[in-house]
């Protein structure tokens, strides 16, 4: 049997696929890969279906040996990829031998890096999905030092051809929005979001990415009113009370308290799942 022996797994090494969606009602998120274009692209980079699972890193840091000859591929964070101690690059097909050795370095800016691998992470699915959620618990431990992974059987597809262009985040990263539910109970829904520039807090995960800046400000009769639960979408932008928003990731829980300003758009939160701490943040609002 194929399998990736970790030796090192870094910060965070996580299992991810596109996600178990439509399972709010039994309050578990959506989950998946947070940079979901970088995911695609290390599974077409491979040869892979649609969906087969990899690895998410945070920071780098991932150290594996090769159980089989394989086909790997890092996207995402653009990062220092070694092969057997050797410069190998990353945003390409890669040949992983038998018994070679794959180490992912520190980004050299973004957060998270993919590792896809021909066949996908054979790992137990949990309601339609591989991935770990932090939140619910479901799906694999977070990958840990000794972790041996299985590897499917390769689709026989052949892999895109690489490298791939892939770009530096920015110092800023611009979101656009559109108006939330709970909009109304701002003084000045549009400004309080479009007109500062935000900061990325080091206070967020795959839950949430919390922002520092001036707290949008209620509505002095809805100042102490508190708002029953009502459900949460990926993107949703949350208000605490007196407090600089939180925007929702794929973990997110799928109901809160707070209101909810604004949502990202979906195609936007890429970005700033790959804005490390301190990174600017500029909303735009759509009508």
């Amino acid at each position: 049997m194929s399998a990736l022996l970790v030796l090192r797994a870094g910060p965070q090494a996580l299992v991810t696929d596109r996600g178990r969606p439509g399972h709010a009602h039994l309050g578990v998120p959506p989950s998946g890969a947070l940079d979901r274009p970088a995911y695609e692209l290390g599974n077409r980079l491979v040869g892979n279906d649609d969906g087969a699972a990899g690895l998410e890193l945070l920071g780098g840091g991932l150290r594996v040996r090769a159980r089989g000859d394989r086909t790997v591929a890092v996207t995402g964070a653009p990062a220092p990829v070694l092969l057997d101690g050797r410069p190998a690059g990353s945003h390409r097909a890669l040949h992983l031998p038998d018994g070679a050795e794959l180490a992912v370095g520190t980004p050299l800016g973004g957060l998270r890096c993919y590792l896809a691998v021909a066949g996908g992470l054979d790992v137990t699915v949990a309601l339609g999905s591989r991935s770990t959620d932090l939140l619910s618990g479901l799906g694999p431990d977070p990958v840990a030092d000794g972790d041996e992974l299985p590897v499917g059987p390769w689709s026989g597809r052949v892999p895109v051809a690489g490298p791939v262009p892939v770009s530096l985040p920015g110092a800023v990263v611009r979101l656009r929005v559109r108006p939330g539910p709970r909009d109304d109970w701002f003084t000045d829904p549009h400004g309080a979001l479009s007109d500062p520039l935000w900061t990325v807090s080091a206070d967020g995960n795959r839950i949430g990415v919390r922002l520092d800046g001036p707290p949008p400000r209620r509505h002095l009769e809805l100042r102490d009113r508190e708002l029953p639960s009502e459900g949460m979408v990926t993107g949703s932008v949350q208000v605490p009370p007196d407090g600089p928003p939180v925007v929702f990731l794929a973990d997110h829980p799928t109901t809160g308290g707070y209101p909810v300003l604004a949502a990202v758009e979906p195609a936007d939160l890429p970005l700033l799942a790959q804005a490390p701490p301190g990174t600017g943040v500029r909303f735009t609002m759509l009508r």
